[in-house]
């Protein structure tokens, strides 16, 4: 796996430097610039400032914005709030770390997360490290989305009927929101699918807007009770840590930053970090938009009975809750696609790099079919929501969101020990860890208590 990733390695970094310096001479066989040009995140290199801002909103705003105010119940006002806010403060640093170390080596791009891992860790333990991790992430975030997507159309369908209907099952909604996917799975890189990304980003503004103006609209709900719902202190406590989980899985876009910074185009002059971190800049204020009001009103609106997704709490209008529900549906394709894309690279590079596969569109077409199917099966199975987003929540996205950037920035740039730079990553890296053990644990036993009363395939 070492052996073979140098060479892929190798021939990025050349495919890189050749773009960047003109007069850099490319030592590439024809084969390798073919394959190049054929992985989905080295084949297009053309993105302006604002694809990274609407493909990082998209990434970032998930279905993980519904599920804040429920968060909000099992926090409570101070934690939550104070959750919220250093998170959004953490993940904001983390992703700049990011942006910075992208061309931290002079003449080379890191493309991808595991590239910039097997910098600072090492050629075999950057890969162990890193791909795991965003594996989990990337296709933990798709059968969330596989879910989330059938649960939004389902509500859409039972809003609209109004009673008249008869009553369909979720896993046929999945399956509808997954016949999607086996269309838009084969746009080849990341700028064929901005299209795709930007009604994704409109519509997670949107929707977050209707969640909280509908919940202002409805008002404070009589009886609203603000303590904990659980009775016993060890219920509170582990739905404490599903909540850490909830708060890490809305902030889980550093995945696929690398990848979105590789579409731009990089000079030593104008390099890629300066139309990305205006991007991110742009999205994170919309994040802040989207989150803080939803979060905030929704609890206050509703207290400990607001629902693990914010939509289903609204029934009326009816006409804008169906709407948001669509808004969401829309949204969460793009998402999918955002979040897809790092894994078909991964499972490509593979295929035509080890195994000697030849580049072609039947193997794509292959590939991506199964890659959909399987994580529609999946969300088939086990549709538990808010469980879920916690489990992943802590396991995956708290080391690659929260801390693992910190450690690769100690790693490469050696910041002076005391120094701010030195005490801030590691602040960091202290708080990441602590949600990365105790979130997962919070999100299973969810898992357990849900799945007593659950029948699979619904």
């Amino acid at each position: 796996m070492g052996t073979q990733h140098t060479d892929v390695k190798s021939s990025f970094d050349l495919k890189s430097q050749t773009e960047d310096a003109p007069n850099f001479v490319d030592n590439r066989t024809d084969k390798e610039k073919a394959i190049d040009d054929w992985l989905p995140i080295t084949s297009s290199r053309n993105a302006k400032w604002w694809y990274s801002a609407f493909h990082n909103v998209t990434a970032m705003v998930g279905a993980g914005v519904l599920s804040l105010p429920y968060a909000m119940s099992e926090l409570g006002w101070g934690p939550g709030v104070t959750v919220l806010i250093i998170s959004w403060i953490v993940t904001l640093y983390t992703l700049w770390q990011m942006v910075e170390m992208h061309e931290i080596v002079p003449g080379k791009r890191f493309d991808r997360y595991h590239e910039l891992g097997q910098h600072a860790f090492g050629e075999k333990l950057g890969l162990y490290i890193v791909v795991p991790q965003q594996l989990i992430v990337e296709v933990g975030v798709d059968i969330v989305y596989m879910v989330t997507g059938g649960k939004s159309l389902k509500k859409f369908h039972d809003l609209v009927c109004n009673d008249h209907c008869k009553d369909i099952k979720l896993t046929y909604f999945i399956m509808i929101f997954a016949s999607v996917h086996f269309v838009l799975s084969h746009l080849p890189n990341f700028n064929s699918i901005s299209g795709v990304s930007l009604a994704a980003a409109v519509m997670s503004l949107s929707y977050s807007t209707i969640a909280w103006t509908a919940s202002v609209n409805k008002g404070v709900q009589p009886h609203v009770q603000y303590g904990y719902k659980s009775k016993s202190t060890v219920g509170t406590m582990f739905n404490f840590f599903t909540a850490l989980g909830d708060v890490a899985f809305a902030y889980a876009g550093h995945n696929v930053v690398l990848e979105i910074q590789a579409t731009i185009p990089s000079t030593p002059e104008k390099p890629s970090k300066g139309p990305m971190w205006k991007g991110v800049v742009v999205a994170y204020i919309v994040v802040a938009l989207c989150y803080f009001p939803v979060a905030l009103i929704g609890y206050w609106m509703y207290g400990n009975e607001v629902s693990d997704n914010i939509l289903i709490s609204l029934n009326k209008p009816t006409w804008l809750i169906a709407m948001a529900n669509l808004f969401v549906v829309v949204h969460v394709i793009g998402s999918y696609q955002i979040y897809a894309m790092p894994v078909f690279d991964m499972m490509e590079i593979v295929l035509v790099k080890k195994l000697n596969f030849p580049p072609s569109f039947l193997l794509r077409f292959i590939t991506r079919n199964i890659y959909v199917a399987l994580t529609m099966f999946i969300g088939i199975c086990f549709p538990f929501f808010g469980g879920l987003l916690g489990f992943f929540g802590g396991f995956a996205f708290a080391p690659t969101t929260y801390f693992l950037p910190c450690i690769m920035w100690l790693s490469i740039r050696k910041p002076k020990k005391w120094s701010l730079s030195w005490i801030t990553n590691w602040i960091c890296i202290i708080l990441g860890v602590a949600l990365m053990v105790v979130s997962p644990i919070g999100g299973l036993r969810t898992i357990i208590v849900q799945a007593k009363d659950y029948d699979f395939f619904s």
